[in-house]
């Protein structure tokens, strides 16, 4: 958390002074990601909405949220709840681990607690693949440390987890807390960051890494977490260079440099911003300096550098002290300050993190099928993995090289991990032959899953001849007869009308839309009779129903018998009765 520096660092004012007078040629670098984010102190559900909308806005997608986990909050359910979201709103979580506060300050974690906190952390289904994890906070504060620094110890804790979540799971993504830049050196209360990191950097850990110089080096420690504020007082300019400034990231990858770290580290700024309404009027610089304090910082500093990979301003919401001239959401309300509104505005890159993708295509489907014919069938997909599956990044395709088909998906909707879904596919058979085909999900046009093979034949249209008789006697006869087949779900596949019977025989040629192993409903259907109907498998041929006796009851043409029919039938009689 943030500690106000009340010294000024000449080295960077006469730094400063010096470009003033030169030209620097800027230069850029792509960035491979979106860097925008902001810092939660407590991730309220709703608040998340209005978050994604604030670092996935103009153009951006998957921008980073930083999250605090205390060791009195591991409560599986909730958390899973907040990744899902998370996940939904396509943003990245970096967790900093907390232990509890203890009066004025915050317990120091033991050893023997890392058990509990790798369980709990490996038992959540993370948003990404990368789980990024910060080993505490700002441990050059006594506050922050059981109420005294203590550089031997942070190291050994921070080397003891590191090793045991990387080796519980090799998508650890670690990183060691960030530190105040600021800090003065009055031990116990408080450290220069440059001697912590000088007597952290001195500790034997063990042959696993020797120091955290080869913790760094082999990729245990994978990235670097700053705390690059605008000091001194969070009002200085996002110009500043050095120490203590919006650029003291650079700083401290110098610093690893000359204390031996050969590895070009990605950097997270995890916390960063100006402070507003200060009591001490010189370091008030206002809330619309702020806002374009910010985007100076993010056009002109932190999108140009890709060693960044992260920028969570602190905080998106805080309302109390000792913190509430950095939240950016206002006091008592649910408006916001200049800076939101304008760090939305700005563009921002589309994110592309990985994630792992497992699931499941399943079906059950025939093996013969008819030409020229429409079908839908369902399939099932169940999502194992850690993608959102929805229609805007994931498609249900076919592998088949065959002219003789015609496919098209229908939409996935949305499945989140854990849940099983079934989707309609479409398909049109055009001639007959033997197919196979395999359905693939693809995410951004790369394919993440494929099923099992399925193989049918494409057959000729089969027919079907049916057998009908009058009540109480007589043999069908007309040219009005219409036959309809339903499938299981209770959907027409095929109607014809106009079908002449002839001594009690019809025959329906060319049926389209069937496969030739469910079972049909088959209705017979004549005018001023009750309906009637078979259920049957079709055969590629040989096909032959016998309908009950047709019954001459449907006087209304209705489909059914009931009170209007006898009626008519009554009436039909009492007018014959008045004829005679």
């Amino acid at each position: 958390m943030p500690h106000p520096n009340i010294q000024y660092r000449i080295s960077n004012i006469i730094l400063f002074l010096i470009l003033c007078l030169f030209f620097l040629p800027k230069i850029i670098f792509a960035q491979e990601n979106n860097i925008y984010g902001i810092h939660l102190a407590q991730p309220h559900l709703e608040d998340l909405k209005k978050v994604k909308e604030l670092v996935n806005s103009n153009g951006g997608d998957w921008g980073y949220v930083t999250l605090v986990i205390q060791e009195n909050d591991r409560d599986k359910n909730k958390w899973q709840g907040i990744f899902d979201l998370l996940r939904q709103y396509h943003l990245i979580p970096i967790i900093r681990l907390a232990t509890k506060p203890e009066g004025d300050n915050w317990k120091r974690p033991k050893i023997e607690d890392i058990s509990e906190w790798v369980s709990f952390l490996d038992s959540l289904n993370w948003v990404v693949k990368n789980r990024y994890v910060v080993l505490f906070n700002e441990p050059n504060h006594g506050s922050e440390w059981g109420g005294a620094v203590d550089p031997q110890d942070y190291g050994k804790v921070a080397f003891a987890f590191a090793k045991a979540l990387k080796e519980k799971n090799k998508d650890f993504f670690l990183m060691l807390a960030g530190f105040d830049a600021s800090a003065p050196q009055l031990p116990p209360r408080y450290w220069d960051e440059e001697m912590f990191l000088r007597e952290l950097f001195n500790i034997n850990l063990s042959s696993f890494c020797a120091n955290f110089i080869e913790c760094i080096n082999n990729g245990l420690i994978s990235g670097w977490s700053s705390h690059s504020y605008p000091n001194p007082g969070f009002s200085g300019s996002p110009y500043d260079f050095g120490r203590g400034t919006i650029r003291n990231y650079q700083w401290e990858l110098e610093l690893l440099k000359s204390l031996g770290v050969n590895k070009d580290l990605p950097v997270f700024i995890k916390e960063t911003g100006w402070q507003r309404d200060i009591r001490y009027s010189i370091f008030d610089i206002g809330k619309d300096k702020i806002a374009q304090n910010f985007k100076i910082a993010f056009e002109e500093v932190w999108s140009q550098d890709k060693r960044i990979k992260a920028v969570t301003p602190f905080v998106f919401d805080y309302q109390s002290e000792p913190f509430l001239g950095f939240s950016w959401k206002k006091f008592n309300e649910d408006d916001f300050y200049p800076q939101y509104y304008l760090i939305q505005s700005l563009p921002k890159q589309k994110g592309q993190p990985e994630q792992d993708e497992k699931g499941e295509i399943k079906f059950n489907l025939p093996n013969e099928l008819v030409e020229q014919s429409d079908y839908s069938f369902k399939i099932s997909l169940k999502n194992l993995g850690q993608g959102y599956w929805d229609d805007k990044d994931y498609k249900l395709k076919i592998k088949n090289t065959s002219e003789s088909l015609e496919f098209l998906s229908g939409h996935i909707g949305e499945i989140a991990p854990g849940e099983e879904k079934e989707v309609v596919i479409f398909l049109k058979t055009k001639s007959q032959g033997k197919e196979k085909i395999s359905f693939v999900l693809e995410k951004n046009n790369q394919e993440i899953l494929k099923s099992k093979d399925w193989y049918f034949d494409i057959l000729a249209l089969p027919s079907l001849k049916f057998e009908v008789f009058y009540w109480p006697w007589g043999k069908g006869e007309g040219d009005d007869f219409e036959i309809q087949i339903f499938d299981w779900e209770e959907k027409l596949v095929f109607k014809e009308k106009g079908i002449i019977v002839k001594n009690g025989m019809g025959i329906v040629s060319n049926i389209k839309n069937i496969n030739l192993s469910d079972l049909y409903r088959v209705v017979l259907i004549k005018k001023g009779y009750l309906p009637r109907q078979v259920y049957y498998v079709f055969r590629p041929k040989d096909n032959l129903v016998k309908f009950k006796k047709l019954l001459p009851f449907d006087k209304n043409n209705d489909g059914k018998f009931d009170i209007k029919d006898v009626l008519t039938i009554f009436y039909s009689f009492t007018k014959l009765g008045k004829s005679l």
